[in-house]
């Protein structure tokens, strides 16, 4: 009897701890398994179906992400169908480039309801038109509206509560007002509600403008690493604004430099620095690393401008993510700069472009320089967004810097 009432609680014990660790290992395992996934891939840019193929046997192995960017194959519906089958034949998930929906090819938006019936979850999303921020801050919109004016006055007349005869130039007058103007863009003519209605994720990749791209209704931005931008600070810009309007991120790995008078030639990554860029990437919490691979370098390259190099550095990555996957989002992000509300500048040099429309104004010194000094204090872990009611950060955020406070550190 002694015995008997020692071993029941003994045995209450071990069945609680039985259970407790059963519904634990359960309950872990699904959690990782619905945790989001790190997508790694190329850009395939080319022009036919053999050469995506080709690309794809030599990536499938040690990456999961093909992204269809090829402006000929957007335009042939058999081609694209024939590159998505092969991609996820090889068990890849892909992304499928259109610059816009083509009068011309009227097959293009029913199609999206044939690719999600088709592929379902391995169809993650649309790449709809490209740089939309960058194409904004950097188009001559002066000789635009001049030729409007001149050309068609009747739709000119549209614009003029908005603009500012000086001599030469012609420009919108408030930041307020260029906002609106570039969701409307971006709604109406690039027709990104046919992807929103229909639950597809609306994709683009930038350089500038990130958090007006997110208000747009892109549900995923590419931020574009290269250029000799500041990798620091425009993915700061562009996770800011992921993480305030609770989107998603990637990067997208472009040229160091690229000379447009000779488009066979310019200073491509190495494969080191395509390995460090894709460490950035994953190490602060980015869904997407891409590699772009255009044009075609050197001639004759069957991989676009894909080198042996480069391949090594992908699969070495690909080695390193499954080796090391607390390194995800290692980098962690407490800290936020807070700029003026419509502030569309390109951030790019003191001296950038706002919307397109103006040069620096009497605050960009001030934004410029509190932006380097947090930038130097606290590297990766800044994030940058915009004043807006609609996206509150006091919760996301432990500290909270804004764009005219005077910085004062012990």
């Amino acid at each position: 009897m002694i015995k008997k009432k020692l071993l029941s609680p003994i045995l209450v014990i071990l069945l609680v701890l039985t259970l407790s660790i059963t519904f634990a290992y359960y309950f872990f395992a699904d959690t990782a398994n619905t945790s989001e996934e790190f997508y790694v891939g190329v850009a395939f840019c080319g022009n036919t179906t053999q050469e995506a193929k080709l690309l794809i046997d030599r990536v499938k192995d040690y990456s999961n992400l093909f992204v269809l960017q090829s402006g000929p194959i957007s335009k042939n519906k058999s081609a694209i169908n024939e590159i998505c089958d092969y991609a996820v034949k090889s068990d890849l998930d892909f992304i499928v480039f259109l610059g816009w929906f083509d009068f011309d090819h009227p097959w293009q938006v029913p199609w999206l309801d044939e690719a999600k019936d088709r592929w379902g979850d391995r169809f993650l999303g649309l790449y709809l038109y490209d740089e939309p921020g960058g194409i904004q801050v950097d188009y001559n919109w002066t000789s635009t509206f001049h030729y409007i004016e001149n050309v068609f006055p009747e739709l000119y007349s549209t614009f003029e509560p908005y603009v500012e005869n000086n001599s030469n130039v012609t420009v919108l007058r408030d930041y307020s007002e260029a906002t609106k103007r570039h969701i409307d863009y971006i709604t109406r003519d690039i027709r990104i509600d046919e992807l929103l209605n229909r639950s597809i994720t609306a994709i683009t990749s930038d350089y500038a403008l990130y958090w007006f791209d997110y208000l747009a209704g892109y549900e995923t931005v590419f931020v574009e690493l290269g250029w000799n931008h500041s990798t620091t600070k425009h993915i700061g810009l562009c996770r800011g604004a992921a993480n305030a309007q609770n989107k998603d991120w990637g990067t997208i790995i472009v040229w160091n430099g690229f000379r447009y008078s000779n488009k066979t030639a310019g200073n491509y990554k190495t494969g080191e620095e395509m390995m460090a860029d894709m460490k950035i990437s994953f190490q602060n919490g980015a869904k997407y690393s891409i590699i772009f691979n255009y044009p075609v370098y050197p001639a004759g390259n069957p991989y676009g401008i894909l080198l042996d190099e480069h391949f090594v550095a992908l699969e070495d990555f690909w080695k390193y993510t499954l080796e090391h996957p607390e390194d995800y989002e290692s980098i962690t992000v407490d800290t936020a700069l807070v700029l003026p509300r419509d502030y569309g500048w390109g951030f790019r040099h003191p001296e950038d472009r706002i919307w397109g429309y103006w040069g620096p104004d009497e605050l960009s010194p001030q934004i410029w320089n509190i932006t380097q000094t947090l930038l130097d204090k606290y590297g990766f872990e800044l994030d940058i967004v915009y004043e807006d009611p609609n996206f509150p950060i006091q919760n996301k955020y432990k500290t909270i810097f804004y764009w005219n406070q005077t910085l004062s550190f012990d």
